[in-house]
Formats: C-alpha cells, sequence, structure tokens
C-alpha cells in the first residue's frame, strides 16, 4: 500500500500518533512539567486543523473508506471545536488535574480519532471500530476526577465521577449492542458489509428491522429522546471541561453517521419516518424538561437534547439542502454550546455552584461574562442575529421546502418554549441580586476562548454566507460520491 493510497486519512493518522507521541512524553515528565502537555495538545490539534487545508476531498482506500468535501469540513467541525474545549480547559486542568494530565489529553485524542473517521467510512467493520475507538475513551473520560485537598471533597468528586462514568457506560454498552444487532441483520440480508451493498439489496422486513436498530443504536449515542436518560446526569456529575467536549464532539459524530448511513445504507423513504418521528418527541421532550431544571448543567443538557430533535429534522428531509443546513446548524451549535459550558465552568469553578444562584448578579459583577453568555443562550434560543437563528431558519426553511409545513410550526412553538428557559438563565445573570461584588475571575486561556466563541456567534450570524457555502458544498459532496 503505497502511502499516496492513505491520503484520506493522514489527518487521523497523525492525531493517532500525536496521542501516542503525547502518552510517551507524559511517562518521562515530572509532575511540574505536566502542565505544559495540554499546550502541546492544543499545538497537535492546531496542525491537525491546518493540514486539512491540504486535502482535496478526493481518494480512496479501497471501499473501506472514501474521502471527500464532506469528510474534510466533518473533520474540521470536530478538530475545532477539540481545540476549542482543550484552550478552555488548560489552565483549570493545570492547576487541579496535573497528575493525569496525560492519560486526559491522550484519551481526548484517541476519542476524537475515531470520530474523524466516521465522516468517510462505507464499511459496516470499519464504523463499528471507529465508534468503539470514541466510546471507550468517552467512559475513562466521563469517569476522571479533578484532585481535591482534602478527603471528603475527594470524596465528593470520586462518588460523582463514577456516577457519570457508570451511568455513560451502560448506556453506551446497550447502545453498542443494540448497533452491532442491527448491523448484523443488514449484513445477513445484503450478504455483504459493504454500504453500497446495502442500498442495493433489496428490501425486506429483515433489512427494516435492522436500520431500526442501528436508528435506535445511534439514538443512545446522540442523547435522542427516549434513548436520552444519560445526558443530565452525565453532564452534572462529569467534570465540566470534559462535559464542554462530550456536549458537542460525540453528537457531532453520531449526526455524522446517520448521516451516512441514511444516504449510502438505505432508500430515504425507509429512513424518513423513523427519523422525523424521532425528531418530534426529541425536541418536544428536550424542551419541556429543560423547563423546571434549576441546575445550569442540566438544562443545558437538555438543551443539548432538543437542539439534536432540530438537526434530526433536518436529517429526516435528506435532500441536498436539508443536509447542508443539517451541517451550518452544528457548525452554530458547536461554537455556542462550546461557549455556553465554557462560562458555566468560570462561574461554578469559582462558586462552587452551578444552579441558578450560583449565576445571580452575573452581569454586574462580571459584565462581558454576563454579555457572553448572554449572547450563547440567545443563539440557543433562535433570536436574530446570531448563528442560532440562522441555523434554525434555514432547517425550518428546507423542512417547508419538503412539504412538511406542519413539522416547521411544532418546530417553532417548541423553539418558543426554549426561550423561556434560557430567559430564566439570563434572568439570574442580569436580575438577581448578586451574593458577592467581586468579579469572576477567569484565567486567561478560558477568557480567549470565551471571547473566540463570542466573536464566531456573532460573526457567523451577522455574515453566515462562507459557512454557509462549505457546508452546501460538502452535502452536495456526500450525495454525489458514489
Amino acid at each position: 500500500m503505497s502511502f499516496q493510497l492513505l491520503q484520506p486519512i493522514w489527518v487521523d493518522l497523525f492525531v493517532a500518533g500525536s496521542a501516542l507521541l503525547l502518552l510517551l512524553v507524559d511517562m518521562y515528565l515530572p509532575d511540574a512539567a505536566r502542565k505544559h502537555l495540554s499546550t502541546l495538545t492544543a499545538l497537535f490539534l492546531a496542525v491537525a486543523l491546518y493540514l486539512t487545508t491540504q486535502l482535496d476531498g478526493t481518494g480512496s482506500i479501497g471501499a473501506v473508506y472514501v474521502g471527500s468535501a464532506f469528510s474534510v469540513l466533518v473533520k474540521q467541525i470536530l478538530l475545532f471545536a477539540t481545540l476549542l474545549c482543550v484552550l478552555g480547559g488548560k489552565e483549570w486542568l493545570s492547576q487541579t488535574f496535573t497528575k493525569k494530565q496525560g492519560e486526559y489529553h491522550f484519551l481526548v485524542l484517541m476519542c476524537l480519532c475515531g470520530m474523524m473517521l466516521l465522516p468517510g467510512v462505507r464499511d459496516l467493520i470499519l464504523l463499528v471500530v471507529s465508534f468503539e475507538l470514541m466510546g471507550i475513551p468517552l467512559y475513562i473520560l466521563a469517569a476522571l476526577s479533578r484532585e481535591e485537598s482534602t478527603p471528603e471533597k475527594r470524596q465528593v468528586v470520586l462518588r460523582r465521577g463514577a456516577e457519570a462514568g457508570l451511568k455513560l457506560y451502560l448506556v453506551g454498552g446497550a447502545s453498542t449492542t443494540v448497533t452491532m444487532f442491527g448491523l448484523s441483520l443488514l449484513i445477513g440480508s445484503a450478504g455483504s458489509t459493504q454500504l453500497e451493498a446495502l442500498l442495493a439489496a433489496p428490501q425486506s422486513a429483515l433489512s427494516m428491522m435492522g436500520m431500526l436498530l442501528v436508528l435506535g443504536g445511534m439514538g443512545f449515542k446522540i442523547g435522542a429522546v427516549p434513548f436520552h436518560m444519560w445526558v443530565p446526569d452525565t453532564y452534572q456529575g462529569a467534570m465540566t471541561p470534559m462535559v464542554t467536549f462530550l456536549s458537542v464532539a460525540p453528537k457531532a459524530a453520531g449526526l455524522v453517521t446517520l448521516t451516512v448511513l441514511s444516504q449510502k445504507a438505505a432508500p430515504q423513504a425507509l429512513w424518513q419516518p423513523a427519523i422525523l418521528g424521532l425528531s418530534l418527541l426529541t425536541m418536544t421532550v428536550g424542551n419541556l424538561m429543560a423547563l423546571p431544571q434549576k441546575n445550569v448543567k442540566r438544562l443545558l443538557g437538555y438543551s443539548g437534547v432538543a437542539q439534536i430533535g432540530y438537526m434530526l429534522l433536518a436529517l429526516g428531509v435528506g435532500n441536498a439542502y436539508a443536509l447542508g443546513m443539517l451541517l451550518f446548524y452544528l457548525c452554530g451549535y458547536a461554537v455556542t454550546n462550546i461557549g455556553a459550558f465554557l462560562v458555566v465552568h468560570a462561574v461554578a469553578d469559582q462558586e462552587g455552584d452551578d444552579t441558578l444562584d450560583g449565576f445571580a448578579g452575573l452581569a454586574k459583577r462580571s459584565p462581558w461574562l454576563g454579555l457572553s453568555l448572554l449572547m450563547f443562550l440567545l443563539s440557543l434560543a433562535g433570536i436574530p442575529f446570531v448563528i442560532g437563528f440562522w441555523a434554525k431558519l434555514y432547517v425550518f426553511m428546507a423542512t417547508y421546502q419538503a412539504g412538511l409545513g406542519w413539522m416547521v410550526v411544532v418546530g417553532a412553538v417548541l423553539a418558543v418554549v426554549g426561550l423561556f428557559y434560557y430567559l430564566q438563565v439570563a434572568r439570574a445573570a442580569y436580575m438577581a441580586k448578586p451574593t458577592r461584588s467581586e468579579p469572576v475571575q477567569v484565567e486567561p486561556w478560558l477568557a480567549v476562548t470565551i471571547v473566540v466563541c463570542l466573536l464566531l456567534v456573532v460573526g457567523m450570524g451577522v455574515y453566515p454566507a462562507p459557512i454557509l457555502k462549505a457546508c452546501q458544498s460538502a452535502a452536495d459532496a456526500l450525495i454525489s460520491a458514489r
């Protein structure tokens, strides 16, 4: 096999090599020097992001993996989102997580490597391997706990981390089992592991059952209703830097996988009713369950469930325009959600409280932090002129053009419902009386990352055209690629 043949996965191999190098370096570093491992990880991610710009979006590895503009764009989204998460948690991890820096960043990079393989997968065996490469590190990451100065605090964080990791592991195990069973039915019905063979095979009750089981397994991964029960508890129990990563990257990978399968493994008519039904249920339950929440991390967890519902709506429509808007929504959601969780991290780390009470008077104490939080919440709610508004609008337009006007009405009503719980957080930040007068202390790199997310949310909201064009080109490439 020539080196040129591996061109579609050069970046993936670079990330995997970086992870192994990071672990090797960590073995020989003294404890005092391990704080620099996050900087090294960020450097690796920045180099990998640059390397994606050198990919021409062509090439294939047999019938197993296909490079395209779609796979390149997804890699860029995942790399950039991970870079933001690493930079945002850099100083906190260096101060409270010193001895496990190497393990933490190794697991993040290996998880990322698995996710980056998914958009180009054209064989079910590689699909399973990629998903396991993504999933196993996530279970460990969710269970990791920060270092505490007292045994009492240590016991608390250990219990929370163990609970978060165990719930994610149990749900992930169930998801993998269901997915594997569904894939075995698909392989049996088509007599091949290649996606093109699945698409060409005659449809039967066996293949339909396989598709539904795969959809259910993917539903666990992305936190769609009724497979969402792990989301709020895991978000509340895991470390906030880990939650920031967990709330975006794995969901993006799951949605991308569903997108590939819906286009390459079965006729759209087979997928559409199930995905649209899942979308409607996820939007409804996610928004309604978020309303009574007082813990901001749990609120954002249910908010993420609702956002998945809107993205599933575009996936259910399934044409080129809708898939382009799905990618656009994913871009906006990534930077918005990461920014929101980083603000929560900044406040909760100082206050020791991630409930609404901990955010009381935030705008008076730290005006720029309060403004950042407000803009992220408005973007999640879909208020003009931030990126979240255009994301929802374009998804609704694609849905309406497909003759599903009633779904647009339901989605718009639920978006209004969502505005109420986002305003609960904004009300606490701007109208509640602060319990302290001193400003929230934000580490430099955390502040920089929040500002970058804020600029992207506003900038893409004011001028979305370049991102729209890139997303639409990627969707067209996925549909046209054979």
